[in-house]
């Protein structure tokens, strides 16, 4: 097995490489084609992730699936995806009440304003409809089908990756893209809520954007330095940076406050250096952060 270090080497050389192909100082901004490639040949390096294996061995133990019912490669990319258009994920996505109709055009064309994105501020802000079908149209657009919005509740929508191993019963994956009705131990893949409440579940097939789109540089920047620096950790890790990043948002915690606490967190000896990496990262990151 690769071990950490040399995965964490892998993933800067691969994201430099093609930062510097893709997007030189010389060529036009860069576009929603040249993100998807950006997750997909992030998703093959995190295939010999500790931390990633980990997660799908939980994943299918949880559901009790085999190799032959779920694409590993598969996971990998949801997994990143949810991970980073989550509410107060790694793309510092925020949610608060907007009233939008259940698509991500307005995440979009916020972020095709955000020209100084900051590690301690939001990228964009939607509500749980429009982040779920962020997340969704992503997927698609990465090559993962099945995945489609769920209304847990008349007020409350999440996401649903639907998987159909052969020769059994489709199985519905809850994808939570926020921690609305949930608790801190809810994790990708919750039973809080029932999938199957909703009769059907349709494959996410609306084109938000096209793959012209571009989107500025610092942020494109922002989202590969992003997943460099987090992608790659535990769920578990992932999780509680979740929540301090959602204080700072909030201002229910200063950005001083949760730096410690990412520190302090960082210390656990039980921690992998790929845990460990991202608190630290975070820590600094909060405490160096801009404020506009």
């Amino acid at each position: 097995m690769i071990r950490f270090r040399s995965i964490a080497v892998l993933l800067v050389t691969a994201l430099t490489a093609f930062a510097q192909h893709a997007s030189p100082q010389s060529a036009s901004s860069p576009n929603l084609k040249d993100l998807v490639s950006v997750v997909q040949q992030k998703a093959r390096v995190l295939e010999n992730s500790p931390a990633m294996r980990a997660s799908f061995s939980s994943f299918t133990s949880s559901f009790h699936l085999n190799d032959r019912d779920v694409s590993y490669s598969d996971f990998v990319i949801v997994r990143l995806l949810f991970q980073a258009t989550r509410d107060a994920g790694f793309w510092n996505l925020h949610w608060d009440i907007t009233n939008q109709p259940p698509n991500s055009d307005r995440i979009w064309k916020q972020w095709k304003e955000e020209l100084q994105p900051s590690f301690a501020l939001p990228t964009a802000t939607a509500e749980c409809d429009e982040l779920s079908a962020l997340y969704a149209f992503l997927a698609k657009r990465s090559g993962v089908d099945g995945n489609g919005l769920f209304w847990p509740t008349y007020n409350h929508t999440v996401a649903v990756w639907v998987l159909k191993p052969e020769g059994r019963a489709p199985v519905r994956v809850v994808v939570p893209t926020t921690q609305i009705f949930l608790d801190e131990t809810d994790f990708f893949g919750t039973r809080k809520f029932d999938p199957w409440h909703q009769k059907t579940i349709s494959t996410y097939s609306r084109h938000d954007v096209p793959d012209t789109f571009e989107i500025p540089k610092p942020l494109f920047d922002f989202f590969l330095l992003q997943i460099q620096k987090y992608a790659g950790a535990s769920d578990n890790t992932l999780q509680k940076l979740r929540y301090l990043r959602e204080g700072v948002f909030r201002s229910t915690w200063s950005r001083e406050a949760v730096a410690q606490e990412a520190m302090k967190r960082s210390t656990d000896p039980s921690l992998s250096a790929d845990d460990r990496a991202a608190y630290e990262n975070f820590a600094r990151d909060m405490r160096a952060a801009p404020l506009r």
